[in-house]
């Protein structure tokens, strides 16, 4: 028989799906063939559902194709997707069986042309702002002298020796909490809101510093998210943001109650110089003695103008002790300020030897020690997990090789098939002259029946 006609038979043989089954096989095929691609277009009829899936299309100048983005992958994009945007997506190809229709479905977008960073920027500073979040009325003032200042900024950066040392220098004794928080990548943005979520819930700072050194928009990211935004706007501390340079905005710095420029300048807004409030305060003093002259002066004028001699008499012998007794009180006065001055000056000088005893330093270098050894351990732990599985799937291989009816074809024996794909396993059930698809180890042969031989027919 010719290949025309053993191709016709096979052909006789009649398949029928349903219509899910059909669309079932066609997805697993597209979706082998298409499960890893880019495609550019632009983003058209923009839709987002109430549990958040986004659905639109992305279209060139002949076509659109249909794309949807679930909610997991639509919350990791760094920006929305808005009409007229070019971008590139990335996903697989997969079919919606309940309309037989075939879509893209997207797990990331990159723009064309313009920023990513900035677009998101952009979006989220206009969602924030139609909020209320930048409204000036909502800025709290900063206390004039705030006994203990909060920090959130990364331990080893620059910028936290730097706002030290100015604390140190305008306002010595001042007490201050750093909470460490990385300030860069992807698990910055949760580490400093959870840093002023700390300050907030915690009544001890009467003021809170968040920031980083300078860098560029993808590094101070951290504090361009909705997450960082949200904790300063409810804090209930009030917040200076200090990121990056005198050129750089973030969202953090509209949000916050005070924008400093610099990390260093935020220290110096934070706390007033010490030695400033020490001559106002000695002004204060000289003032409220020339007034109370004045008055005791006023009051003599008076008298001698309206009184007799000896009620002049008198009230000079009056005026004259209660001058004396001023003078009493004001160098009991000064005694007591001096006095009062120097504890305060023993105070701050103890305090500043015992903060020195307490070194970050050693405390941060045994943390990170620590540290260290976790991740060591959690690394061989890792491997030996991986290891064991690894064994593990060795051995099911291994197994399920021995049971591949592909192993027995191995051994020499073969598979005959009818022309519908069933098994023939009873030579009686075979019609002569049927044509029967025979498969090897190594290929695939057509043959047809000539005469069978029975069981009972062999052992005769």
């Amino acid at each position: 028989m010719s290949d025309a006609q053993l191709g016709f038979l096979f052909r006789s043989v009649e398949r029928r799906y349903r219509v899910r089954e059909l669309n079932r096989e066609i997805a697993d095929l597209l979706t082998t063939e298409f499960s890893d691609i880019w495609v550019e277009g632009e983003i058209s009829s923009v839709t987002v559902s109430r549990p958040g899936h986004v659905y639109f299309g992305l279209k060139d100048e002949d076509s659109v194709l249909n794309c949807v983005c679930f909610r997991n992958a639509a919350r990791l994009l760094r920006f929305r997707p808005e009409e007229g945007l070019a971008v590139a997506a990335r996903g697989r190809i997969d079919i919606y069986e309940a309309r037989g229709q075939y879509q893209f479905l997207v797990e990331a977008l990159e723009l064309r042309g313009q920023g990513a960073l900035q677009l998101a920027f952009e979006q989220l500073k206009r969602k924030l702002e139609a909020e209320g979040l930048f409204r000036a009325e909502r800025k709290r003032p900063l206390p004039s002298l705030p006994r203990r200042i909060g920090i959130v900024t990364s331990p080893t950066g620059a910028a936290l020796q730097d706002m030290l040392s100015v604390l140190r220098r305008r306002f010595p004794g001042i007490h201050v909490r750093v909470y460490p928080a990385l300030v860069q990548g992807d698990a910055a943005p949760a580490q400093v809101a959870a840093g002023l979520r700390f300050f907030s819930q915690n009544p001890w700072a009467d003021v809170v510093i968040a920031g980083r050194g300078g860098g560029s928009l993808e590094d101070l990211w951290a504090f361009n998210t909705e997450e960082v935004a949200r904790a300063i706007a409810e804090s209930a501390v009030p917040v200076i943001s200090a990121v990056g340079h005198e050129t750089d905005f973030t969202i953090a710095d509209f949000v916050a109650d005070l924008r400093a420029p610099t990390p260093s300048a935020a220290a110096e807004l934070a706390v007033p110089r010490r030695d400033d409030l020490i001559l106002q305060l000695e002004g204060l003093r000289d003032h409220f003695h020339r007034a109370f002259r004045l008055v005791l002066f006023g009051k003599l004028r008076r008298l001698q103008a309206i009184g007799t001699e000896r009620a002049q008499l008198s009230m000079q012998r009056r005026l004259r002790a209660g001058a004396q007794r001023v003078d009493d009180l004001e160098f009991q006065m000064r005694h007591q300020v001096r006095l009062r001055c120097r504890s305060l000056e023993r105070r701050l000088d103890d305090g500043h030897r015992r903060l020195l005893q307490f070194d970050l330093r050693v405390r941060i270098l045994r943390a990170r020690q620590s540290l260290e050894a976790l991740v060591l351990r959690l690394d061989a732990g890792h491997r030996e997990r991986v290891r064991n599985q690894r064994n593990r799937v060795e051995l099911l291989a291994a197994r399920l090789r021995s049971l591949s009816p592909l192993a027995i074809l191995d051994r020499g024996y073969a598979l005959a098939q009818r022309a519908d794909g069933s098994l023939a396993r009873d030579a009686a059930s075979l019609q002569l002259g049927e044509p029967l698809r025979v498969r090897f180890a190594k290929g695939v042969a057509i043959a047809r029946v000539e005469s069978r031989q029975t069981p009972a027919a062999s052992e005769s």
